[in-house]
């Protein structure tokens, strides 16, 4: 099993962070302070610095302290006793740039899977009460940690979407648009397929995972399932699809078969997950959702993740932190950084760890 570790973090001007630094030197690192003071922001940084954007925004400027025109996050890792410096320099209006080494990425898609992360936060709760563009992205973001070639295949699909909408936007003759189609279709097809059975694949092997932590987590007997929802889930081959899709999708311009269309459906007991669920159980489920894409990407890199935990002890109840700071006693956990409000109540609970920490005071 590799090792991965952050020993050193620089911000500047991201987000409300005008300037800070940090050495970490013990497996567990807290940063305690008053909400609005920049301790989700910390931990943000630390998951730009791997996934190289923002866990909460895709728009360069939204993490650029306001006022501001730059923005700069520098890490140093261990890794595989190596030493890896990352950089991330955003200027307003400009592309960001993203450094290893001294050396820029052509491709930020080529970073990721290098610095595995894992995050889980308060607005997790929108995997169960948003839209199915946020558990596609759960499930993405599980599967490109460890795949490139599926990374790779996501970009050029969702780059063909982005065409074929702009085609089905045109107002050309409906014969030119078929027979331009069908060379975007030819190659949507091969894209799209193989996505849907990179997420099949992976899917049949995450539902372990996450059924024993959750539990682990609830300690009840509860059934939870997670189904792969996709039009692809049918008899017919995805060009086929897409042909007989033709009159609806020039109708609403747009496309409306693929893979872009997945959804993961969450039910407990049979029932769905959003209607049914209590809070307790939504909360189980989500952090059981993160520990077990923390435990397929580190059995698939074979890197121990670094876990992000922010806020976890205010949105959880006692029991249920406490079976969580159990697991994290677990020889399985490396780093891991962790943020709340109260310094005693985060000190007493990661006493009860029996592992080595640091608070920070915000």
């Amino acid at each position: 099993m590799s090792f991965l570790k952050l020993n050193f973090l620089e911000l500047y001007n991201y987000k409300n962070i005008l300037e800070s630094k940090y050495s970490f030197d013990k497996p567990v690192n807290c940063f305690v302070g008053n909400n609005g003071i920049g301790k989700t922001n910390t931990l943000d940084a630390i998951y730009h610095l791997s996934m190289a954007k923002s866990y909460f925004s895709s728009i360069n400027s939204d993490s650029i302290s306001h006022d501001k025109n730059f923005s700069k996050i520098k890490g140093i890792y261990d890794l595989n006793a190596m030493s890896e410096t990352i950089e991330c320099k955003l200027i307003k209006g400009k592309s960001k740039i993203f450094i290893r080494n001294g050396k820029k990425y052509k491709k930020f898609s080529d970073h990721i899977g290098l610095l595995p992360v894992v995050m889980i936060s308060p607005s997790d709760i929108d995997l169960i009460n948003e839209g199915s563009v946020n558990r596609r992205g759960f499930i993405d973001k599980l599967i490109s940690q460890s795949d490139k070639t599926y990374l790779k295949t996501l970009v050029d699909y969702t780059r063909l979407i982005s065409q074929r909408n702009s085609l089905l936007k045109n107002e050309i003759s409906e014969k030119i648009i078929k027979s331009t189609l069908e060379i975007y279709d030819d190659k949507l097809s091969i894209f799209g397929t193989k996505i849907y059975n990179t997420r099949k694949k992976y899917l049949s092997s995450f539902r372990p995972y996450f059924i024993k932590r959750y539990m682990q987590i609830s300690g009840n007997v509860e059934n939870v399932t997670i189904d792969y929802k996709s039009q692809l889930n049918c008899d017919l081959g995805f060009s086929e699809l897409l042909k007989n899709s033709f009159g609806y999708d020039k109708k609403l311009m747009q496309s409306n078969v693929g893979v872009h269309r997945d959804d993961l459906i969450f039910k407990i007991n049979g029932e769905s997950m959003k209607r049914f669920a209590s809070q307790g159980q939504r909360k189980s489920f989500l952090v059981s959702l993160k520990l077990a894409q923390f435990d397929m990407i580190k059995n698939s890199l074979l890197v121990t993740p670094i876990l992000l935990l922010d806020d976890i002890f205010d949105k959880l109840d006692e029991n249920r932190v406490k079976k969580i700071i159990n697991l994290v006693n677990e020889s399985s956990f490396g780093q891991l950084f962790i943020t709340d409000t109260h310094y005693q109540r985060t000190k007493e609970v990661i006493k009860q760890t029996n592992q080595e920490f640091k608070i920070f005071k915000l």
